[in-house]
């Protein structure tokens, strides 16, 4: 079995881990509080809930494979195939709440991964270098930073699914700049304990997953699953894939055939996020989605 394939079954693996967990964690999000709370309030009150816990062991395991895969696979390349864990999430939280997938949500979940998909493989992806330089990480916070402030302030502005969405691209944004440190941690773990801690990947690597999942809770409390996982799961491979061809110098190689389906999938990728965000106004929700008092999002 080749790298490739070795790192495809791997991120399948952890697409399927990923999406469990984080059905598990949007239910207790929900549940852990009926006061409104803040972001990093609510994150405390998760560390003391046990079946938050569970779903945080589940998701690990998840981001254990995603990291191996990653050992193995360029970025791109795994953030195509993590996007299935929005699939696997869809169809566990149905069954959890006892009810099935209305034939619409499920027809744009599919044209949903299928987009983003295409959008991050189109390209024949080929890897790069496992850390980017200085300049270009400076470069990427000057980008960011501003743009996930705004998503916070959007986020007090517009409460409910406009909320859940807002802090979903904002999760999901910094599980995609995970995913690139990810790639430079593993290198350096590769070359020993006392290289992996000299290296200032490992640090922000914690500072931002510890971020990433506290707002993700919040994203999850702000509404059901079918509103804020949508906006994840389009936000992470997105970020994740252009920081891997921008930081890292991984490769994309396409025609202008390929750059035609590139825009069909991205507006596909669009209206896919738009409806799932909304198909929760076609029935009521069940006790496990109900959504709680709104979250300060501070």
């Amino acid at each position: 079995m080749s790298k490739t394939d070795l790192a495809v079954l791997l991120a399948v693996a952890a697409a399927l881990m990923v999406g469990a967990g984080d059905v598990v964690q949007q239910q207790s999000a929900q549940q852990v509080t009926d006061e409104p709370v803040s972001t990093f309030a609510l994150f405390r009150r998760l560390l003391r809930d046990r079946r938050w816990w569970t779903g945080s062991l589940v998701a690990a395991a998840g981001f254990g494979f995603q990291a191996a895969a990653l050992g193995l696979g360029s970025v791109v390349l795994v953030q195509a195939l993590l996007v299935t864990s929005l699939l696997f999430a869809l169809i566990i939280s149905a069954k959890a709440n006892h009810r099935r997938i209305t034939r619409r949500q499920g027809i744009w979940a599919v044209l949903l991964a299928t987009a983003v998909a295409v959008v991050v493989t189109v390209g024949d992806p080929e890897q790069g270098t496992p850390r980017g330089s200085v300049q270009t990480w400076t470069i990427v916070a000057l980008v960011m930073v501003p743009a996930l402030i705004l998503c916070v302030i959007g986020a007090r502005l517009f409460p409910g699914s406009a909320g859940a969405l807002l802090l979903g691209l904002m999760s999901g944004s910094l599980w995609g700049l995970f995913s690139v440190l990810t790639k430079g941690v593993v290198d350096q773990l590769g070359r020993g304990i006392p290289a992996l801690l000299r290296a200032p990947e490992l640090y922000v690597w914690i500072v931002v997953a510890i971020a990433a999942t506290a707002w993700e809770q919040s994203a999850f409390r702000a509404g059901p699953l079918t509103a804020s996982l949508p906006a994840v799961t389009v936000a992470e491979p997105i970020v994740g894939s252009v920081l891997g061809v921008t930081v890292l110098g991984e490769t994309l190689h396409t025609n202008d055939i390929g750059l035609v389906a590139l825009g069909l999938s991205i507006a596909v990728m669009a209206a896919a996020t738009i409806a799932l965000a909304h198909s929760q106004a076609s029935y009521p929700p069940s006790s496990n989605e109900k959504p709680s008092p709104a979250t300060d999002q501070t």
